[in-house]
């Protein structure tokens, strides 16, 4: 079995990723959920909308007079600022999750592997009458994913 992944994170490195993310939260108070039907339906700021943003307001700020008197330009360049500093932030943010996420699933794929390796020991050990290993089995078993854990009924 390969094992692409190899280390420990120590209880106070955990709490430390904890406490910095804790700040994240705490310095981004501001922060919202949306539903899926608002994702959905919100008009959407990209790489190639951002330019278009930009010169808009730039273009508002310079032409008051065809500026609508709904449309509020110091909400519209606060809202410009905001979303270029989130995107900022958001970045580096889903490159280092991606990472995370990517590493989280190999090592749970590697752990996995071992179990199923284990198991499939046990199972052959049980069979063979080694002592103790029947429950072992059993335990394992019953908490096998995709098993049901009781008996199916049988049919007469």
């Amino acid at each position: 079995m390969e094992n692409r992944v190899s280390f420990s994170i120590t209880p106070e490195v955990e709490q430390s990723i904890l406490d910095a993310i804790a700040q994240i939260e705490s310095d981004l108070p501001m922060l919202i959920n949306l539903s899926a039907e608002d994702r959905h339906d919100l008009p959407k700021m990209g790489d190639k909308t951002l330019a278009f943003v930009t010169k808009s307001l730039e273009y508002a700020k310079q032409n008051p007079g065809v500026v609508p008197p709904f449309l509020n330009i110091p909400e519209f360049e606060k809202d410009v600022n905001a979303a270029t500093s989130m995107s900022k932030i958001l970045r580096p943010l889903k490159q280092l999750l991606e990472r995370i996420d990517d590493t989280t699933m190999l090592t749970g794929s590697e752990a996995y592997s071992a179990a199923l390796i284990f198991y499939g020991a046990v199972k052959g050990a049980a069979k063979a009458d080694v002592g103790g290993m029947k429950t072992v089995y059993d335990d394992l078993q019953s908490r096998f994913p995709g098993r049901s854990k009781t008996a199916a009924p049988t049919q007469s």
